[in-house]
């Protein structure tokens, strides 16, 4: 089994199929992931462990949903020197607007890069983007991936 290259984290059960959906895009471009599920207001030094650990554990990139709070996302971008990318997430309570601005506006030196809300295909792509700077192989299905996005092929 290839070891994880990027870490797909939801603070809620109830987070898990719009993030399924990264999931199903890192599949298919071939990108070795984990999906996990912890809070950081419910379970701080789980997320505190992993966001610690995960850079030796061989993760370069993660990908973390946030609500209004923003904390999950927030929690591991001051933990880590690697990438984390924050999903907004809409729910019965709030449409997603105020988590996407909560996203964005990170303090200074805890950047978090931000999709707009629940678009996790697009936190997975710009994770193979990350990834393919390096790696030949997946910047060669990162363009097959966007030829077939311009032949009108569905993801």
């Amino acid at each position: 089994m290839t070891e994880p290259l990027v870490g797909v984290l939801v603070a809620s059960p109830s987070e898990l199929p719009v993030m399924q959906q990264a999931g199903a895009i890192l599949e298919k471009l071939g990108i070795p992931h984990e999906t996990r599920v912890m809070s950081a207001s419910r379970s701080p030094d789980v997320v505190d462990e992993y966001a610690r650990t995960a850079f030796e554990r061989g993760l370069k990139v993660l990908i973390g949903t946030t609500g209004i709070s923003g904390h999950l996302a927030a929690a591991l971008a001051a933990r880590t020197i690697l990438p984390v990318i924050g999903v907004p997430i809409a729910s019965e309570h709030m449409d997603g607007t105020m988590a996407l601005v909560v996203t964005a506006q990170m303090p200074s030196g805890v950047p978090v890069a931000t999709v707009g809300v629940d678009a996790s295909v697009n936190a997975a792509i710009l994770a193979a983007q990350i990834l393919g700077v390096a790696d030949p192989e997946i910047q060669a299905r990162l363009w097959k991936f966007k030829d077939d996005l311009a032949e009108g092929l569905r993801l």
